[in-house]
């Protein structure tokens, strides 16, 4: 990532999409102090910051600074084309951890408790106990070990669940993981027949697509499997295969390779599935502000944000 500079911000225009909301608007020309302009039809001739969902192809040019994105993925904006040399791109991330961490443990104290099974009892008008079983003690393994994967987690060793992080790249073990293996290691393989939950955080880069394939859902041994991360990293037949087999006992998706899915989708049929319309983490218009103001103090001060994507990995 080239150093930044940051001289030339100080005269920067402001530029953003048409997603962006009237309070988002206000709130970073509070911390800019210059007024907010939509982004013109051509690049300005002068440096800008822009930011908003995508990175229309006419602002792809030198004079940008800066893209900070108002969604935490940036695979899609990458995807697009190459990336402006010397340009800084940072995401907004903001409580979206929490979020998705919450959301995770609902899914999975739902089938501790037999929700679905009560649920489906209710609608037949029908009294019969059901078993549960406490969360306690179990083991999921996380598929990421970043800002979300640790916000996952944390929440759920809490719970004193176990918690096993799966990274690509050898590192210390971060916050809320007990232990964290190498993807595609004997220990993976081993953790995957152990576990009880496996969660997916991971962004989709051209190393995770399809990540999930047949040799990971055949290691698992009636794991239920959770993607809070990007539908393209899971193959959707080996998941389907994996359903009917039993190798995966239940899965919640909140993404899919195509969306959003229509009704003609194949994924709405797979067994003991539930598909929710990728909100486990929504962004708040106060998280897009929060972390661009963040990412602001940073570059103004010659400091790379925290929030920073490394371009050439994609995350």
């Amino acid at each position: 990532m080239s150093p930044l500079h940051p001289g030339p911000l100080a005269r920067a225009r402001l530029l953003t999409s048409p997603s962006v909301a009237p309070d988002v608007i206000h709130g970073l020309e509070r911390i800019t102090g210059r007024p907010a302009d939509p982004a013109p039809a051509t690049a300005p001739d002068a440096p800008f910051v822009y930011v908003g969902d995508v990175l229309p192809e006419a602002l792809r040019t030198p004079d940008l600074l800066w893209f900070h994105s108002v969604s935490a993925g940036t695979d899609a904006l990458l995807a697009a084309g190459p990336w402006p040399e010397g340009a800084l791109l940072t995401r907004t991330v903001g409580r979206m951890g929490e979020r998705i961490a919450q959301y995770t443990l609902a899914w999975m104290l739902a089938e501790c408790q037999s929700v679905p099974e009560h649920t489906a009892q209710h609608s037949r008008s029908e009294w019969r106990r059901l078993p549960s079983e406490l969360i306690a003690g179990q083991t999921a393994v996380i598929h990421g070990t970043g800002r979300i994967g640790s916000a996952v987690a944390g929440l759920l060793r809490a719970c004193s669940v176990r918690t096993v992080g799966v990274s690509r790249t050898p590192r210390d073990v971060p916050a809320g993981f007990e232990r964290v293996v190498l993807a595609g290691s004997r220990e993976e393989t081993a953790e995957l027949a152990q576990a009880r939950w496996v969660v997916s955080t991971l962004p989709l880069t051209d190393a995770t697509e399809l990540f999930f394939d047949e040799a990971r859902f055949s290691a698992m041994r009636g794991a239920g499997f959770v993607n809070v991360g990007r539908g393209a990293t899971v193959d959707m037949a080996a998941l389907e295969a994996a359903l009917h087999s039993g190798a995966v006992r239940r899965a919640v998706l909140d993404v899919l390779p195509d969306e959003p899915a229509g009704p003609g989708d194949r994924a709405w049929r797979l067994p003991r599935t539930v598909i929710t319309s990728h909100s486990a983490g929504i962004t708040a218009d106060e998280d897009v502000v929060a972390d661009f103001a963040t990412c602001w103090e940073a570059f103004a001060e010659g400091r790379t944000p925290a929030l920073a994507v490394d371009t050439r990995r994609g995350y």
